[in-house]
């Protein structure tokens, strides 16, 4: 049996066999080793060949002659998610060319030495294969938010914990700075402190603020990070004094949650953007927190806006598009309209057969969705 039929054959047996998930953790020394003597070879044939005994070594452990998960060995290590590995190995196996082989094999050796990294997170795109985490869809259907750690889904305007931990990782590096004008129960600064970013939150009701606070600190804080919350209101406070306390000018990520105007009354404070008059006054006061917010956001930096319709007087009320004209105003370019799904809020919990006929009497659809509208300044 030839080379080439041995190898497809013992290929098509091992892509018969389940995956091993998780990272693996090799000497980063000799699999580099390994894989320049592949990138030396000439032959497309003694190439798989090689890559074949690499992958076998990586899948069963066996016959790992180069020493290559010898992690007890003298220099670096490197970490590195098995599935990706290997389908990255079945790449050089399945080329049809030496020339598609060798990118093939340059592209992981590349992924292994070096880091590429844009101006804005720290997403390494060399291994973006990696980074399954992440989404990059528009439509975010999520089954339930996240209540590990310090999230507690207690407070009635609180968001689902997923939308700062996306933003962040897509929009920030580690060490950077985030603002949230509508802290709220305080779900974007636990986010920070998971993630080392430091943050900055504005709550306008005193007594959600305090419950916010008592909430961050139930959660660790391994990068030592700055997690606070001030109390005021978010279209007039004085950001830049704020900053000043740490000797910074501008935030990286601004992130804003407001009331989707009057479907949630939050206190009796006149100033609060859900005790607006009309819709025409909360877009007024909408539009002066993004001038208050606005000069201090780095230039070419990401704002993320998290906002609902509504309805009124049979009517269904755009709020979201309107508050995206509102931004646009105001020196930003859109970037994206994200449509998040949600099943069920507190006040409709346990009402679905009620809301249902609601709806079929009403004429109406109900309210499924949310937007998360990214937009980047100019």
């Amino acid at each position: 049996m030839t080379i080439k039929n041995n190898i497809q054959l013992t290929l098509e047996k091992l892509e018969a066999t389940p995956l091993t998930y998780g990272s693996i953790i090799l000497n980063k020394e000799r699999f580099i080793q390994a894989l320049t003597e592949i990138d030396i070879l000439q032959d497309l044939n003694s190439i798989k060949n090689k890559t074949f005994v690499l992958k076998d070594v990586i899948t069963n452990h066996k016959n790992d002659r180069e020493g290559i998960l010898n992690i007890d060995a003298n220099g670096d290590t490197v970490s590195l998610r098995k599935e990706v590995l290997i389908s990255e190995l079945n790449q050089i196996l399945e080329s049809q060319t030496l020339e598609r082989a060798k990118y093939y094999q340059k592209r992981l050796e590349n992924g292994v030495q070096k880091v590429k990294t844009s101006k804005i997170n720290d997403i390494n795109l060399l291994r973006w294969k990696e980074y399954d985490e992440i989404i990059t869809d528009s439509l975010w259907v999520l089954d339930k938010r996240d209540t590990s750690g310090a999230h507690f889904g207690w407070y009635w305007g609180n968001f689902i914990p997923q939308i700062p931990h996306q933003m962040m990782l897509r929009y920030t590096k580690k060490g950077e700075w985030v603002l949230d004008t509508f802290v709220g129960s305080g779900t974007t600064l636990i986010e920070n402190r998971r993630l080392g970013r430091h943050g900055i939150g504005i709550e306008l009701n005193s007594e959600v603020a305090q419950k916010a606070k008592e909430l961050i600190e139930k959660e660790q804080n391994k990068d030592k990070v700055v997690s606070e919350v001030i109390i005021g209101d978010s279209r007039i406070i004085n950001i830049k004094e704020i900053l000043a306390k740490y000797k910074i000018n501008q935030v990286q990520l601004l992130i804003m949650h407001p009331p989707y105007y009057d479907i949630i009354k939050f206190s009796k404070d006149k100033n609060d953007l859900s005790n607006a008059k009309s819709t025409e006054d909360f877009l007024k006061m909408f539009g002066e927190v993004v001038n208050n917010a606005t000069p201090f956001l780095k230039k070419g930096r990401y704002f993320a806006l998290v906002i609902g319709d509504k309805y009124s007087k049979g009517e269904w009320i755009p709020l979201g598009f309107y508050c995206m004209q509102e931004v646009l105003k105001r020196g930003y370019l859109l970037k994206s309209i994200i449509v998040k799904n949600f099943e069920e809020t507190r006040g409709k919990r346990n009402q679905k057969e009620l809301w249902r006929y609601r709806a079929l009497v009403g004429g109406f659809y109900i309210f499924k969705h949310e937007y998360v509208m990214l937009f980047k300044k100019k």
